[in-house]
């Protein structure tokens, strides 16, 4: 059976296995121990052997198991053990921890889930709780679409081994939880330091960790996660953290966990890294072959299981707090000043919000004024409404913006008295001018969480032409960054030479324009010796062209 395809088994199979080999589960709730291990769960056909097989292709992840739990191994398992591990001497005893940068579609969801049902069912936590409370097994992921493929998983378990079923003693209407007849809940939730306070966790089990927000800014990063859950094991003896993912840069718990853990020998936290192939032999190949000749240095993170050497930050915290302006939430218009603005639309059903930013010079630093979001699900029309009603609170009749859904926003925008110029610039462009604005210190940002959250969260990536691109993590997003950044960019550069110039054409070189001619699409004229014109009759003078 697949391991990545499969989630359930035909009911009637599994209660054929059940009948010939399932071990009385009611007979192991009460006792310290289970009567079966975790391996010979993974083996047996009345309980996880239909999704662990074929056996071989799942060898490896025995050995883990054996790792993890303190079993002894062969001589042919202590060889794959300290080729993962980075170990000479294998454990004698169970981990306190263990964290598995591995490569992606190794098995890690289906393996996380097993032994979270296995956690739940398996082990008596009864004699260390208080009358009323329960014991969590909990698994946290980055999103809910990975939590809702975890819970799918676990959700399998109960439904096609009758053994299990039995246990169920109220199953939550959303993906979320099962609760068991032995004073035990099985939890899958979205990685949230405020959602770990006041439970009694058994068990752990971080998933794909590696995408967590690390960067001290974010409103959850993943330490304060981790600060949070490891109290809250505390009073159950035996407890366990997991932490399972493909990993990423060089930052962040799981990274942390591998420097300092990785090859220790009798080091109560285990770290277990590789690849994908080694996980799963099953996995084609071809397509990942395929990946590391299109990128090498994601393929060697996504299946290779080694930490992305071409990531790094794009902004230090300090040089953001710098330029925070505490307690400024924002800066309403000014008669006489003049201002910019830049637009990120969205469709509003997605995971995208639409922000908007407006900005002024204020001598040699760009002010952020006034930053507004709407978060999905939004309507447009209504958004860009409120939009325009804004920009016109601030005197203005354009707004620069991204490129997106073809002419949607020229058009909507133009609905409501606005005009939308496109930027010609992209966004990696916009953030690659706006750094040195912002270690110059010649910003002024908002003390906004969100905003200077993703700022924090910007990774530079260098392609293999040396080209660097800036963006945000996975699963992250920059809709109120991207707004900001292209604003102040616009107002530093109308600062610095006239109006004509506008953002989306800051990274060209200047030439000297013909006399009398309209040098740029807003129907600015070069009058000759350094002098413009606007359309508007507004007149500047730049000495660099006289």
């Amino acid at each position: 059976m697949s391991r990545h395809r499969a989630k359930s088994i035909p009911r009637a199979a599994a209660t054929t296995a059940s009948s010939k080999s399932a071990p009385d589960i009611s007979a192991s709730v009460g006792k310290p121990v289970a009567p079966i291990l975790f391996t010979e769960a993974m083996d047996s056909p009345a309980l996880f052997g239909p999704w662990f097989a074929p056996n071989p292709s799942w060898d490896a992840w025995r050995v883990f198991a054996k790792a993890l739990f303190g079993l002894p191994m062969t001589p042919a398992e202590v060889e794959v053990f300290g080729r993962f591990t980075g170990r000479t001497v294998p454990p004698i005893a169970p981990a306190r921890e263990a964290w598995l940068p591995v490569g992606r579609r190794g098995g890690k969801s289906l393996f996380a889930a097993a032994l979270a049902v296995f956690m739940a069912c398996f082990r008596d936590y009864r004699p260390h709780l208080k009358p009323g409370e329960q014991a969590i097994v909990m698994v946290l992921a980055a999103d809910k679409d990975q939590a809702s493929v975890v819970f799918d998983y676990i959700a399998a378990f109960f439904e096609n081994i009758p053994t299990l079923g039995d246990l169920v003693e109220h199953r939550g209407k959303r993906k979320e939880s099962i609760r068991l007849t032995n004073r035990v809940t099985i939890r899958v939730q979205v990685a949230s330091f405020r959602r770990l306070r006041g439970r009694t966790v058994a068990c752990a089990i971080l998933d794909e960790c590696a995408f967590w927000y690390s960067d001290e800014g974010s409103r959850n990063p993943d330490t304060e996660i981790i600060k949070a859950l490891r109290p809250s094991m505390l009073t159950i003896p035996g407890s366990l953290l997991i932490a399972i993912s493909s990993p990423y840069a060089r930052r962040g718990v799981l990274w942390d966990a591998y420097q300092k853990h990785f090859g220790r020998n009798n080091d109560a936290v285990l770290v277990w890294k590789a690849n994908t192939l080694s996980m799963n032999p099953s996995a084609d190949r071809a397509v990942i072959d395929e990946a590391y000749e299109a990128d090498p240095a994601s393929a060697r993170a996504e299946y290779g299981a080694e930490f992305r050497e071409d990531l790094e930050s794009f902004v230090s915290p300090e040089a953001v707090q710098r330029v925070i302006v505490k307690g400024r939430s924002g800066l309403p218009p000014t008669p006489g000043k003049r201002y910019s603005a830049f637009c990120d639309p969205a469709g509003g059903s997605g995971g995208d919000s639409m922000t908007l930013a407006i900005a002024h010079q204020d001598g040699a630093k760009s002010v952020v004024c006034r930053l507004v979001e709407w978060r999905p699900p939004f309507s447009p029309d209504d958004a860009t409404a409120q939009c325009a009603e804004i920009l016109k609170e601030y005197g203005l009749t354009q707004v620069t913006g991204d490129h997106y859904a073809g002419d949607w926003p020229m058009d909507r925008f133009r609905a409501h008295g606005i005009r939308y110029e496109l930027a010609e610039s992209s966004k990696s462009e916009f953030y690659a001018a706006f750094l040195p604005l912002l270690n110059g210190h010649r910003v002024e940002l908002l003390d906004h969480q969100r905003t200077n959250a993703q700022l924090l969260a910007l990774e530079r990536t260098t392609s293999r032409l040396g080209k660097d691109s800036i963006s945000h993590p996975p699963g992250g997003h920059d809709d109120l960054i991207n707004a900001v950044a292209g604003v102040l960019v616009q107002a530093a550069a109308r600062a610095a030479r006239p109006s004509f110039c506008s953002v989306d054409s800051f990274t060209k070189s200047w030439t000297q324009p013909v006399s009398g001619r309209v040098v740029d699409r807003q129907g600015t004229r070069y009058l000759g010796d350094g002098h413009f014109t606007s359309r508007s009759g507004e007149h500047f003078w730049d000495p660099r062209y006289s």
